[in-house]
């Protein structure tokens, strides 16, 4: 249950700083260059949030169950 609640918490953190990364998008249709935006998303609390994010579902689906190494 506790492995559910990490994924489905990662998961809403993985969408929320990827979707805000895809919007920032934006700033070079404006001329920026793409190392400006890559040192912009660097300052910015979403690029952490999608990397959190996609940490916990990674973790939640490949660290194994407690009841299942009880059983081996």
């Amino acid at each position: 249950m506790v492995r559910i609640f990490i994924m489905l918490v990662g998961f809403g953190f993985a969408v929320a700083g990827g979707v805000s990364l895809l919007a920032y998008l934006n700033i070079l249709t404006l001329g920026y260059e793409f190392s400006y935006y890559m040192h912009f998303i660097a300052t910015r609390p979403e690029l952490y949030l999608f990397i959190i994010g996609v940490i916990m579902v990674i973790g939640s689906l490949a660290i194994p169950d407690r009841r299942e190494r009880k059983n081996k």
